[in-house]
């Protein structure tokens, strides 16, 4: 584990693995009003599929792309990360494989793994469970903090494709995949085009590598990452109060693990779109003037953008239309 953070570090971490605490002198070269921006979340009940498929060395990289999304949101540029694992008994290859995870979504971000805690916990978790938690901190430019208050009339959404579930609807995919379908982890389903473990755990997208190069360049007034409560419900985080978004479902392909999961659970459509992401992972809010260029800028580095609605005069939601 302490070489697999190693790996991690660059100029601006000063200790090694073992102290009670980690070092890091920040680099704020460039930054006139360095502001740090932080976050934490955990994996939550897809850590149960982890436990189901002994598939362990996803969920870290999870984890740290789940919180370098969540800062993106506002422009911070990650720098460093902390990770929590507590278990009931220690099994020192299952952690290895989740701290691999882990180093390897730090270093897709140039961010080192900072630190973490370990805690062994006999009788407060079930055989062969854990749980994992991650502290990211990252830096913006206070002159270039994006925060929705730019957002107006007239603006249009353009969203980033998710993988997959991401983090979120877990409880309810596998009520629908292992109890109401009676479907086993190893099972090839046509319709996904691999078992339903491959599709189910999916690893949570990084959107930086194509954001990132946008900072600065282009005027982006607004963006959401698309987490639990999906699209209704993160959007609207970013929203002004005189302002709606409608969002036209018809305008991207929902991934088929979705359209399998309302099939097999006979899912109410409009409750989908607030328990899954339902295809879009990241949400970019632009003026109208400024989206063609993004969605040249994106599609020539190979990847996929749709022009999922436009901002109209309301009150802070987001509509979903056909």
């Amino acid at each position: 584990i302490k070489k697999l953070a190693r790996d991690t570090f660059n100029s601006q971490v000063l200790t090694g693995i073992g102290l009670f605490g980690g070092f890091y002198k920040p680099d704020f070269t460039g930054i006139d009003k360095p502001v740090l921006i932080s976050s934490s979340d955990g994996v939550g009940t897809k850590l149960k599929l982890a436990f189901m498929t002994e598939i362990h060395d996803t969920i870290g990289e999870d984890l740290v792309n789940h919180c370098v999304d969540d800062i993106l949101v506002h422009g911070a540029r990650p720098l460093f990360f902390l990770d929590y694992i507590g278990t009931g008994k220690l099994s020192p290859d299952v952690i290895a494989d989740v701290v691999a995870g882990l180093t390897r979504g730090c270093k897709q971000s140039q961010m080192a793994l900072l630190g973490g805690e370990t805690a062994e916990m006999p009788d407060f978790y079930g055989p062969g469970e854990y749980d994992v938690a991650g502290f990211i901190v990252g830096v913006v430019d206070e002159n270039h903090i994006i925060n929705g208050a730019s957002i107006r009339p007239g603006n249009v959404c353009l969203g980033l494709p998710s993988n997959g579930l991401h983090t979120n609807g877990y409880t309810l995919a596998r009520k629908v995949a292992f109890e109401i379908a009676g479907r086993q982890p190893d099972d090839e389903v046509e319709q996904l085009g691999t078992t339903v473990a491959k599709a189910l755990m999916a690893v949570h997208r990084n959107y930086e590598p194509i954001v990132r190069p946008l900072l600065g360049e282009i005027e982006i007034s607004g963006m959401a990452h698309i987490t639990g409560g999906g699209l209704p419900g993160n959007l609207s985080r970013v929203l002004p109060d005189n302002c709606d978004a409608v969002l036209h479902k018809s305008a991207w392909p929902i991934p088929p693990i979705f359209t399998w999961l309302g099939d097999q659970g006979d899912l109410d459509r409009t409750d989908m779109y607030r328990a899954f992401n339902m295809g879009i992972g990241f949400v970019l809010v632009v003026p109208a003037a400024t989206a063609d260029e993004i969605e040249t800028s994106v599609s020539d580095s190979g990847e996929k953008i749709f022009r999922i609605g436009e901002i109209v005069p309301g009150s802070g939601i987001v509509k979903m239309e056909d």
